[in-house]
């Protein structure tokens, strides 16, 4: 609705930037809290965000110009446009292969702390799509409905015409999907089973949203856009990642006040 919030001198805090540092902010805070609960070192917790975000921006960045090649054939000028233009399944992946090799670097058992990070980052999704809807980015389709919002000076979503909120449909759902995932964190399951649970539940709530999604400009395969495309396969690693830890031996662990770890 309004990304740029106010000014100080000459700098200008926008709205999707604030959104997206609280986001980080707040999964980097809970995940060290976390992972004092569940007993594992959090000095790690820092090294591994910074591999995550580093390699998850890049990634995010490359997928973005995938699926956008065909207008940076015509305007190669847009490679140079890095502060806009990112793609979150591209972030999810880059992040988890980043953790993993941080882990695999420092010898740390990576499904323990998929389990650990995965629901923080549900939470900082819930407020980079607020971000998103300040900023009129990833807007919904046209509406006739009660349910839209009309944006008035969007750089990205169309002007004067009602959408529906996808940005505050997402950002709802991904509340919900980590309050799930903190849930599932206080029972007894095997490690990478929350992590499971999170590809699960994001492929197919994004899968769905992208149907009300109104910024084509994405990219499809088919007649589906790349993000459904790719949540078909998210999915699939999800519910492979679940069946293989349930086989995985169990290994025993003291109880917290919360039912994690001490």
């Amino acid at each position: 609705m309004k990304n740029n919030l106010f000014s100080i001198g000459g700098f200008t805090i926008h709205g999707y930037g604030l959104m997206i540092g609280i986001g980080f902010l707040a999964a980097y805070l809970l995940s060290d809290y976390r992972a004092r609960k569940k007993g594992l070192d959090p000095d790690h917790v820092f090294g591994l965000a910074v591999w995550a975000i580093v390699i998850g921006l890049v990634s995010a960045k490359l997928l973005y110009y995938i699926t956008t090649i065909d207008e940076i054939i015509k305007n190669p000028g847009l490679l140079l446009d890095i502060p806009n233009g990112f793609v979150v399944y591209g972030g999810i992946i880059g992040g988890i292969i980043g953790g993993y090799v941080y882990c695999r670097k420092h010898r740390l058992e990576f499904l323990r702390y998929v389990d650990l990070i995965l629901p923080a980052v549900a939470l900082a999704q819930g407020f980079g799509r607020l971000g998103c809807f300040l900023a009129g980015c990833c807007y919904g389709r046209v509406t006739e409905s009660s349910f839209a919002i009309v944006f008035k000076d969007s750089a990205y979503a169309p002007n004067n015409v009602p959408l529906l909120p996808t940005q505050l449909m997402s950002s709802g759902l991904n509340f919900l999907h980590f309050f799930l995932l903190i849930w599932l964190s206080r029972k007894s399951l095997h490690d990478g089973q929350v992590g499971a649970a999170y590809l699960i539940c994001y492929s197919i709530g994004r899968f769905v949203m992208e149907f009300f999604r109104g910024d084509l400009i994405r990219g499809s395969v088919g007649s589906l856009s790349t993000s459904q495309f790719i949540s078909l396969f998210m999915a699939a690693a999800g519910l492979l990642l679940m069946a293989v830890s349930r086989k995985a031996p169990q290994e025993k662990r003291g109880s917290g006040p919360e039912g994690e770890g001490t």
